[in-house]
């Protein structure tokens, strides 16, 4: 389960100290697991012989980063770490704190000796930011414990990552939810009182996702009704009125549901891509943003194949745009299922890519003389653009002069795919090059 986050940090509260039950406090803080035997999920590391239970118990443990969905115990397991070390423990959020706030922790450290630094949404650090922890982490006098939703390898830099485990927290399953609810009753007071029967649970885990801290939200807002609660699917569908969202615009969800929808066109599979546009379009999502992905996929992933593809997707952007939701998603449909049902190609893709290296490499090389414009007398003096050759001057529009730098030339930046336009594309340039491309 997860934990509200303070935007403060905590100077002088032992993590060895259970804090006291209080009716002000949401369910899922009342009954948060306090050790490992009462922690739900994540078995796969924190049973007894496995990996961080072994490491509680000989107190080794090492500066981590717990990667996994939201509500799954990364703050929870954060606290219980912290408890079977008794050290004291620093909680803050990356999206409101900044260096200076870590600096605080640091002092505190070398005043107080060793401190856990329980850092929330790590992977909203910049890299400043994140270089701030490095000394502390190196020199031993801080346990970093960083929690993200998003892969690690991307959004933590190299140099703390190689200096903390990575955790991979999973799903929760449904047998970890009722586990989870059943518990809560049994420890939570309040609940008690309202003598709560769980009939059915359908709903309650639909609507939770996985997540065991909007699990927990859900049984409190059911239970403040009054007593003898029946929990039916019925009930918390009634109760909810609409579904909790599942769809985070900020979150995770947005970079991973538009990578599926992404590479299910990429796939040719126009089943999947509607699909992951419906769950776009459900949970709010700009319909802008989904056009404008559309019109670079285009492009990326179809190219030459299909050049009409780049068409219809920059009409599906400039249409989005003047009719909007909800009108706008069947324009977003026809055009997802067109790109998905459309030959592939990424040769114009890997064809820029392919010449950025080739700069990056080379470097600013100079542009050949009969290439360059001369609008000056001292130019044409220079015998810039002398020796160019204008190719609508020649038979079938083409004359077979140099346009690379000497130092390149030849290089063949451009290879149409194994598609029928692409081929038709390739024996073009094979007439007029021959062999000088490979073509």
């Amino acid at each position: 389960m997860g934990y509200p986050t303070f935007d403060v940090i905590l100077p002088h509260i032992p993590c060895n100290i259970a804090f006291q039950m209080s009716s002000t406090k949401p369910l899922a803080e009342r009954v948060r697991p306090q050790t490992l035997d009462e922690y739900i999920g994540q078995e796969h590391f924190t049973n007894p012989g496995n990996v961080l239970h072994t490491a509680i118990q000989q107190q080794t443990i090492p500066s981590m980063i717990l990667w996994g969905p939201p509500g799954v115990g990364k703050t929870t397991l954060a606290k219980i770490i912290c408890t079977a070390l008794g050290m004291r423990f620093y909680q803050l959020s990356a999206i409101n704190a900044g260096v200076a706030e870590v600096r605080k922790v640091i002092e505190e450290a070398k005043a107080f000796g060793k401190v856990v630094l329980f850092l929330d949404e790590i992977h909203r650090f910049n890299k400043a930011q994140q270089d701030a922890l490095l000394g502390a982490v190196e020199s031993g006098n801080m346990v970093l414990i960083g929690a993200t939703t998003e892969n690690p390898s991307f959004e933590v830099n190299n140099a703390l990552l190689s200096r903390c485990q990575v955790y991979i927290l999973k799903e929760l399953t449904n047998e970890h939810l009722l586990t989870i609810v059943q518990q809560a009753i049994r420890k939570d007071e309040w609940l008690q009182q309202r003598n709560i029967v769980v009939a059915e649970t359908e709903a309650l885990f639909r609507f939770s996702n996985g997540d065991a801290r909007k699990l927990l939200n859900i049984i409190e807002l059911l239970a403040a009704q009054g007593s003898h609660i029946h929990i039916t699917n019925e009930l918390v569908t009634h109760t909810l009125q609409q579904k909790i969202a599942l769809y985070d615009k900020d979150g995770e969800d947005h970079y991973n549901i538009i990578s599926a929808f992404i590479k299910s066109i990429r796939g040719s599979d126009p089943n999947a891509a509607v699909y992951w546009l419906a769950r776009m379009l459900d949970g709010g999502e700009d319909v802008t943003f989904i056009a404008r992905r559309l019109v670079i996929l285009a492009s990326e992933d179809i190219g030459n194949a299909n050049p009409n593809a780049l068409v219809l997707a920059t009409a599906c952007f400039q249409s989005v745009q003047v009719i909007g939701p909800p009108e706008s998603r069947i324009i977003l449909s026809q055009c997802a299922t067109y790109l998905a049902s459309s030959a592939k190609s990424n040769a114009s893709y890997m064809a820029i890519e392919e010449a950025s290296q080739c700069v990056a490499k080379t470097g600013m090389l100079s542009v050949p003389l009969h290439l360059r414009n001369a609008p000056t007398k001292l130019m044409k003096s220079l015998d810039y653009g002398k020796e160019y050759a204008y190719a609508h001057q020649y038979e079938n529009n083409f004359v077979n002069q140099e346009y690379l730098p000497d130092a390149i030339a030849g290089t063949a930046f451009y290879k149409p795919g194994p598609n029928a336009r692409e081929q038709e594309l390739k024996t073009f340039l094979k007439k007029r090059w021959g062999d000088k491309y490979g073509y």
